[in-house]
C-alpha cells in the first residue's frame, strides 16, 4: 500500500477544523483523540498543532520515553509533502532555534494489531501466557485501544465497570457504617481488653472513631502500596502459564491499555472478595465497632485510591497542582518507570521503600 502524502493546505485545514495533526519532522499524526489525556494538559498539545514537535519530543526540558514515542505512532497518518515541508513554518515563536528532525532518531512501527504477538479479535487473557519470555516487554509496550479478556459476555461484563459505579456502591456502605459506628461509640459502653479484664478496661468514646478511621485510611494506603509493588508487579517466571495469565488478569491488562477507561476502577464483585475477608477479619481481632471504624476508613481509602487513580488518567488537573504532578508521576510509572513509583494517591510509601521514581526523571514524560 502507498504511503498516503499529506500537503500543507490539508494540515491547516485539519487543524483549522479544531483537530490537532502535529509533524515530528515529515510525519505526521492526528493524535485528534489523546489531547484530553495528555499529562502535560491539553493546551499544551492544542498549542502547537500544526508544527513540527520533534524539538519538543527531544528535551529540554521534556525528554520522552521510548513507550511515550512508541505511543505516538499509533496516531500516524502519513508523511508530509516534500516540496512543501520546507515551507511550513511553526505557529509558535521559539526563544531558541528549531532543532533540525533527525533521519538517526528512533523510530518505531505504526501498532498493527495483525501483526502484533497476540489476535486481538479474540480474548486475550488465555493468549498471554503462551508469550512466555516476550510477556514483559510486550506488556509493557502500551496500546490506545480497548481490551477484551474473556469469552463470556456475563464475565467480560462482570470485569469492567465505570467510575461511578464504585461511588454507587461503596459509598452508601461508607456512610451508613460510619454512622453505626458513631451511634454505638455514642452509648458510651464499648470498652478494650473488657474481655480480659474489667478493671484495667480502656473506654472508647465517640470522638475516638475519626482516629480510627484515619487508621483505617493509613492502613489502606500501605496495602495499596504493598499489593501494587509486590502482586501487580510481580515478575512471573517465563515459563509459568498460569502466573503471567494471572499477572495479566490483575495488572497487565492495565499497562497494556492504560487508557481503556473501562478497567481503570475495580468492579464491585471481584473488589468484594477483597472486602468483605478484610471486613470479617477485623471484626475477628477488634471489638466489633472498633474495627468497624477502622474497616470503613479503610473503605473510604479504597473508593479514594479508585477515584484518584481514574482521574490521574482522564483528569485535567490545572497546571502546577498536585493532581498535575501526581498525575505525571503516575504516567511516568507507566511509560518509563514500572519497578518504580508504586504509590497511587500519594508517594507516602515510596520515599521510606526507596521506590521513589528518580529526580532526574521528574520531566520525563
Amino acid at each position: 500500500m502507498a504511503e498516503r502524502r499529506v500537503t500543507a493546505a490539508e494540515l491547516r485545514d485539519r487543524c483549522s477544523a479544531g483537530a490537532c495533526w502535529l509533524l515530528r519532522g515529515s510525519s505526521v499524526y492526528d493524535v485528534s483523540g489523546f489531547v484530553k489525556l495528555h499529562p502535560g494538559g491539553e493546551q499544551l498539545l492544542q498549542d502547537r498543532a500544526g508544527t513540527d514537535i520533534q524539538r519538543d519530543l527531544d528535551g529540554p526540558p521534556h525528554r520522552h520515553s521510548d513507550n511515550a514515542l512508541r505511543w505516538l505512532q499509533q496516531y500516524y497518518v502519513g508523511e508530509m509533502e516534500p516540496e512543501e515541508q520546507q515551507h511550513l513554518r511553526e505557529r509558535r515563536n521559539h526563544s531558541t532555534k528549531q532543532l533540525p528532525h533527525d533521519p538517526n532518531t528512533i523510530q518505531f512501527k505504526t501498532f498493527n494489531p495483525e501483526k502484533d504477538l497476540v489476535d486481538w479479535e479474540k480474548p486475550l487473557l488465555w493468549q498471554v501466557g503462551h508469550l512466555r519470555e516476550k510477556y514483559d516487554e510486550w506488556v509493557h509496550q502500551p496500546v490506545d485501544r480497548p481490551i477484551r479478556l474473556f469469552q463470556s459476555d456475563l464475565v467480560e461484563w462482570c470485569s469492567k465497570t465505570a467510575w461511578y459505579i464504585v461511588l454507587a456502591v461503596w459509598v452508601p456502605a461508607i456512610v451508613y457504617l460510619s454512622w453505626y459506628c458513631l451511634s454505638e461509640l455514642a452509648r458510651g459502653d464499648i470498652k478494650l481488653f473488657a474481655s480480659f479484664t474489667t478493671e484495667y478496661s480502656i473506654p472508647v468514646r465517640v470522638f475516638c472513631f475519626f482516629p480510627l478511621f484515619f487508621l483505617g485510611m493509613m492502613v489502606w494506603s500501605l496495602m495499596e502500596y504493598g499489593i501494587h509493588r509486590y502482586i501487580f508487579h510481580m515478575n512471573p517466571p517465563a515459563s509459568n502459564y498460569f502466573l503471567i495469565t494471572l499477572h495479566f488478569m490483575l495488572h497487565g491488562q492495565h499497562h497494556k491499555a492504560p487508557f481503556d477507561s473501562s478497567r481503570l476502577v475495580f468492579p464491585p464483585v471481584p473488589a468484594s472478595f477483597v472486602i468483605i475477608p478484610l471486613y470479617v477479619l477485623v471484626q475477628v481481632i477488634f471489638p466489633q465497632v472498633v474495627g468497624l471504624s477502622l474497616f470503613v476508613g479503610g473503605l473510604f481509602g479504597y473508593v479514594a485510591y479508585d477515584m484518584t487513580h481514574y482521574y490521574l488518567h482522564y483528569g485535567s488537573p490545572s497546571k502546577g497542582s498536585y493532581l498535575a504532578w501526581l498525575k505525571s508521576y503516575h504516567v511516568r510509572h507507566h511509560f518509563e518507570h514500572q519497578k518504580t513509583g508504586f504509590g497511587i494517591t500519594s508517594t507516602l510509601w515510596d520515599r521510606p521503600f526507596n521506590t521513589l521514581i528518580p529526580k532526574d526523571a521528574i520531566k520525563e514524560y
